[in-house]
């Protein structure tokens, strides 16, 4: 790969879509079916980001390692459930200003556009079908394959794929994990503040940005 490219890393839940009111239906579906009660949705948009094997143990600390199992088995049958009521994408809406930061990048040839997510690969595509988004990213990182972040493997993983060097790359997200996890593999970290955690958990970002039409001053700042 040439190294006059870029690559620029997003999350998807909180920083891409809006996708808690799927989150906490698909929660609620699980906790119900093994009569457990229902967190908080505090409590659960807190860990939105974590792989759902780390999520479920810190939701539930006082249940057994075969609970944890079933409420991860739970939540992906409700959230496919819900998913094919239909109601995806209104669900999971794009927040304002996403397609059209995309479609900028993605029309830049220097630039290219990559995943790393907490989703499964089954969950990530259905919302990359939904909002048409597949096409426009060169690598897609999912829980199935790393360990859960703020691990770097997703990362690491992005930079292989793409042969771009660390210095090019930037990683995006909206969550303490996002930003733990660009720090650990030496990227720039670039917080969003409309998502799961606010600012204050965002320490370890190198910027914080509030709106999508931000993103294009900070990336020509880093970038020079």
């Amino acid at each position: 790969m040439s190294n006059d490219l870029r690559l620029v890393i997003f999350d998807v839940d909180g920083t891409l879509v809006d996708s808690q009111a799927h989150i906490l239906a698909a929660m609620t579906g699980a906790f119900n079916a093994q009569g457990l009660k229902v967190p908080d949705r505090e409590a659960v948009l807190e860990l939105v980001g974590l792989s759902l094997d780390v999520l479920m143990p810190r939701l539930a600390p006082n249940e057994s390692p075969d609970i944890h199992k079933a409420l991860v088995e739970g939540y992906k049958n409700a959230f496919v459930g819900i998913r094919q009521s239909n109601q995806s994408v209104s669900l999971t809406p794009l927040f304002p200003g996403a397609m059209g930061v995309l479609d900028q990048l993605h029309a830049q040839p220097e630039t290219l556009l990559g995943i790393a997510t907490g989703k499964s690969r089954r969950g990530l595509d259905k919302v990359l079908e939904s909002h048409d988004l597949a096409r426009r990213f060169v690598t897609q990182q999912v829980a199935d394959h790393h360990p859960s972040k703020p691990h770097p493997a997703m990362l690491q993983a992005c930079l292989s794929d793409t042969g771009v060097a660390q210095q090019d790359a930037v990683m995006i997200g909206d969550t303490s994990y996002d930003m733990e996890m660009a720090k650990a593999a030496g990227l720039y970290a670039i917080g969003v503040s409309w998502g799961y955690h606010d600012r204050a958990q965002l320490s370890a970002a190198d910027v914080v940005i509030d709106q999508f039409k931000d993103l294009h001053d900070v990336l020509n700042d880093y970038w020079g």
